[in-house]
């Protein structure tokens, strides 16, 4: 399998395309059977109703790009399967989040059937030998593996809640994650994370601000079993191992920072954690005179700087990699510290 730099963005544009051509018909589609989040609860902030299957145009273009792409190489028996085992779990989960999305599911049996998961491909990534940085200690890369795959899923699922919050997150992780990919020869992991990086983009388009579809939990579902798998089998190959591993939380920074500041703040106020909230990063911002457009930049810039820390370390981790990463650690415990002292309720 040797795929070239002109064919790595071919299929971005490809998945982009898609992904933007999809969600037209979706969107209607959710309208004609009545799949609209409606502005009838306090946390919600907008203003008409707005429908909310759009996750599904960016599952399909991720799995029909990943999968033609696979049919057209000359190694299909070979790839057919790691691109399987990959998009599995995330289309399992996926299907899930459609479910609560028409129907609703408790939390309790979302959680277990995520953790599931996550025991299952920890299991495949363990035995196949392809995690990405590995601690080499079987039983603590499966317990990380578990908690990670778990944690980044509903760490994407927490963080869409603005427009364009996630998407844009989401594809600007997948970039970085691609770029490392790449220069690591790690074919398969940039291909899925550059076909990633363009459905969530070509679906930004529709969900920016002001949406017109969101993708509800069937794409933040699906998008969070992706990316969480993703990042598991980057390998970077720097040194030391630390540098390594810490690149991982990096490149996730802002979803991860928004989940904590949440959970913190819900168990500090005494309510569960999955109740819902406008205590998110993106409620703050706008709590604290930024509009909805500006909110989506503010978060989508702070990830673009996380992942440029993470590439900076990458690049330079023997010369400057442990000193980016602990100045890394204090801007992220920094904006946790300033987040969390906006308001978390009006």
């Amino acid at each position: 399998m040797s795929i070239t730099s002109s064919q790595f963005i071919l299929l971005g544009l490809a998945a982009f395309a898609l992904s933007g051509l999809l969600t037209a018909p979706i969107r209607k589609l959710a309208m004609y059977i009545g799949a609209m989040d409606l502005p009838n609860l306090a946390r919600k902030t907008q203003k008409e109703p707005v429908p909310y299957l759009g996750g599904v145009a960016i599952a399909l273009a991720v799995t029909i790009i990943s999968f033609a792409a696979v049919l057209y190489s000359d190694h299909t028996t070979t790839t057919f399967p790691l691109v399987t085992y990959a998009l599995a779990p995330a289309i399992l989960l996926g299907i899930m989040g459609l479910i609560d999305d028409l129907k609703g599911l408790e939390p309790l049996p979302r959680l277990i059937v995520q953790t599931a998961v996550g025991i299952v491909v920890a299991i495949f990534l363990i035995n196949q030998n392809i995690i990405g940085s590995p601690l080499g200690n079987p039983a603590l890369d499966f317990l990380i593996s578990v908690f990670w795959i778990v944690g980044i899923c509903n760490s994407i699922n927490f963080f869409d809640n603005l427009d364009g919050g996630a998407a844009g997150a989401v594809a600007i992780s997948t970039f970085g994650i691609a770029l490392i990919a790449s220069n690591q020869g790690q074919e398969l992991v940039t291909a899925l994370a550059v076909v990633t990086c363009g459905a969530t983009a070509g679906f930004l388009l529709w969900n920016k601000s002001p949406a017109k579809i969101y993708m509800g939990d069937a794409g933040a579902l699906f998008l969070g079993v992706l990316v969480g798998v993703l990042t598991i089998r980057l390998n970077p190959g720097i040194h030391p191992k630390w540098n390594s591993v810490a690149l991982l939380p990096t490149l996730l920074a802002v979803p991860i920072l928004d989940t904590c500041i949440v959970v913190f703040s819900r168990i500090h106020r005494g309510i569960s954690p999955f109740t819902g909230g406008k205590d998110h990063l993106s409620h703050r911002l706008m709590r604290n005179g930024m509009s909805k457009p500006g909110a989506a930049y503010c978060l989508w810039s702070m990830q673009a700087s996380f992942v440029g820390l993470a590439l900076v370390v990458y690049k330079w981790s023997t010369a400057i990699g442990t000193p980016v990463l602990v100045f890394t650690l204090m801007y992220w415990l920094s904006a946790f510290m300033w987040f969390w002292r906006i308001p978390a309720t009006d």
